[in-house]
């Protein structure tokens, strides 16, 4: 679980590092808008950005919140676990194949494979919480 959760911080830093450094994302939306102005493309790129950030903070709140309820071997543990590898798949397909517009792909491919290895622990996640349950010992309320 704390290596999905990690993975989802990475997630959460990789749009920021990207503009701080070489900007792909903005060479991104100027490869489908050739023709925008510079604040047409740099509000598309925060768009992007927001977007990406306040999904990946909303799955670190998940992350956190799951691991805090299989740590305490809450009975609902499973389905939440379940609930928010749900979401964050759907997170990960809307991101690897949501276009629009003149894009091909809204979300650069590179950060839609980056939103789905969280899913892929979380699918882990799941797996192992329905083969052996979410701990061993008393379950509490």
């Amino acid at each position: 679980m704390y290596a999905g959760l990690a993975l989802t911080v990475i997630a959460a830093v990789a749009p920021f590092v990207d503009v701080a450094t070489v900007d792909s994302i903005t060479g991104h939306v100027r490869g489908a808008y050739p023709d925008w102005p510079a604040d047409l493309v740099a509000g598309d790129r925060n768009a992007i950005i927001v977007y990406l950030s306040v999904v990946t903070l909303l799955g670190i709140v998940g992350w956190l919140w799951t691991i805090w309820a299989v740590a305490r071997r809450k009975r609902w543990s499973r389905v939440a676990a379940t609930v928010m590898f749900a979401l964050g798949a759907c997170h990960a397909m809307l991101c690897l194949g949501f276009s629009g517009g003149q894009y091909v792909n809204v979300v650069p491919y590179p950060y839609g494979a980056l939103a789905s290895l969280p899913a892929l622990a979380g699918l882990g996640v799941v797996i192992v919480l329905w083969l052996h349950g979410p701990a061993t010992g008393a379950t509490r309320r």
